[in-house]
């Protein structure tokens, strides 16, 4: 079958449809029964649930910010599908967890000097309420991104800071390394995302002021400082003359021979550093700990590849249980930060089947917090801080393997090529055939099992070494009080405003 006769039948199909719609939309309402057609009985149960839905006014005791990385709706929709069909579904009908939640709103993602955004930009509009620009962390757009000086003056306080000044509990938590753009935005000022460790701040920076990311999370100064922070990153936390934990040929990369984990140990007796899998299970949230995190040198392994780790390290899933098991014993509430940093990464490499495990991974994180909390009392928001360039197309069958090759009607569907192609693409990136040493004539492309593998990179078009952002809207979906305030179309530093405002504190605190 060519794709010519199938969009044929596809139009054929859809003008049919609009025919019968404007003939029902014609007559009187009228009461409905069931019809035994489960879509069409579906939807009158969700028109019911949904009338149902009340505005939550209260108070919230608690937030907890979700941001996928890099999870558009296009990724969304091709996760759900992932999802339901990892479990022997079609997958078309699943819902993610956080699909289910009864407000969403669409996030405006720019930037205040970038149409497509990075993430150090977006999470400052989260996490401050401040548009920035892109490449800064928690610095209002008043300062040029690398001005140490200039950025002094103009720090945005983040929820983080407003809640520990509150008495609350506070936490952070990413796949991605803990001192990267987004989890960084939550506690750390700094004009240059990269300044990572004192080894990436330019020369005069410490002099003038500023201070490395992984510094300012140990030297925190409000409140009793973040109470439970885990990802990855610990090269940036150790000395260069000391050995990595779980790799000895592996040195850290500070240059100016502080050992964070351990001036974070000796903070308190309450103080722990954990590095495994074995030292996070054996964390008692009943002893009252204040928890540092860190399971790689880098960034945490994909979902895909977590259980072949030398040291093992927990799922998001996982450290998103334990952090609200230790934050909630604080009786004043708390807020957490949970990153699924690494969608954002597969993507750049051009890798859907990865970002789709990840994100699934995450779904999960998102059920695990709503069945923990109380949605009377707890402010759940889920978004992304900026979308991809991952498309969806090529009529596939309903129920065709969202990672494999479109196949309509038990036929293969050919380009004009003569050759088969996959359902997911990237508009640029490392699997285009325009890559210099590949033959432009020969598209490449694998047989099912070969395309549905985790490790395939899904053929894009323009040739780029690193699939790059889009700058499409990305959806917040929330749950709890002050949910119902996500409606339409929203700028996306709104969200810092919502958050403060459930939480009943000033937008305006000030550092």
């Amino acid at each position: 079958m060519t794709m010519k006769t199938l969009s044929a039948l596809l139009l054929m199909s859809a003008g049919l449809a609009a025919c019968a719609s404007a003939s029902l939309d014609a007559g009187p309402a009228r009461a409905v029964t069931q019809t035994g057609d489960a879509w069409f009985d579906g939807a009158q149960a969700t028109l019911a649930q949904r009338k149902g839905v009340t505005h939550n006014t209260s108070k919230a005791k608690n937030v907890i910010l979700f941001v996928a990385d890099g999870m558009d709706p296009t990724t969304v929709a091709a996760a759900r599908i992932y999802d339901g069909q990892s479990r022997g579904e079609e997958g078309e009908e699943n819902l993610l967890s956080f699909e289910r939640f009864p407000h969403l709103a669409m996030s405006k993602t720019y930037t205040t000097d970038t149409q497509v955004p990075d993430s150090a930009g977006t999470m400052t509009a989260m996490t401050t309420g401040y548009k920035t620009r892109s490449g800064m962390i928690s610095v209002k757009k008043e300062s040029p991104r690398g001005d140490c000086e200039a950025s002094l003056a103009v720090h945005a306080p983040t929820f983080i800071e407003i809640a520990e000044q509150a008495g609350l509990a506070t936490g952070v938590i990413s796949t991605a390394r803990l001192t990267h753009a987004t989890p960084a935005a939550t506690y750390a000022h700094v004009p240059d995302r990269d300044w990572e460790s004192d080894a990436a701040l330019p020369e005069g920076a410490y002099e003038a002021g500023c201070r490395d990311i992984a510094s300012q999370l140990i030297d925190f100064p409000y409140g009793d400082g973040v109470d439970f922070a885990m990802g990855g990153g610990r090269g940036n936390f150790l000395p260069a003359e000391a050995n990595d934990p779980e790799d000895e040929d592996r040195k850290g990369w500070r240059k100016d021979g502080r050992n964070l984990t351990a001036e974070w140990v000796a903070k308190s007796d309450k103080h722990a550093f954990v590095w495994n899998k074995a030292q996070f299970d054996a964390i008692d949230p009943a002893a009252d700990p204040r928890v540092l995190g860190l399971f790689e040198g880098s960034h945490l392994e994909y979902e895909a590849d977590r259980e072949s780790d030398k040291g093992g390290e927990p799922s998001l899933e996982e450290m998103t249980r334990k952090a609200i098991d230790v934050l909630s014993r604080n009786d004043e509430g708390f807020v957490l930060m949970v990153e699924a940093g690494r969608v954002d990464h597969a993507h750049h490499g051009g890798n859907a089947a990865r970002a789709l495990m990840d994100a699934q991974e995450y779904a999960q994180a998102v059920a695990a917090a709503y069945d923990m909390t109380d949605p009377q009392d707890t402010l759940i928001i889920v978004t992304a801080d900026h979308g991809h360039t991952l498309t969806f197309a090529g009529y596939p069958a309903k129920g065709n393997n969202i990672l494999g090759l479109v196949k309509y009607a038990g036929e293969m569907m050919m380009a004009e090529d003569g050759k088969p192609y996959p359902t997911l693409g990237y508009a640029n990136g490392p699997g285009s055939v325009y890559h210099e040493g590949v033959d432009h004539d020969e598209r490449p492309i694998g047989d099912e099992a070969t395309v549905s593998g985790v490790d395939y990179q899904q053929p894009s078009l323009v040739p780029t070494g690193s699939e790059t952002h889009g700058g499409q809207d990305v959806t917040i979906y929330a749950s709890g009080p002050d949910a119902y305030l996500f409606s339409g179309v929203v700028e996306q530093n709104y969200i810092f405003h919502v958050m403060m405002d459930a939480l009943r504190l000033s937008p305006q605190a000030e550092k």
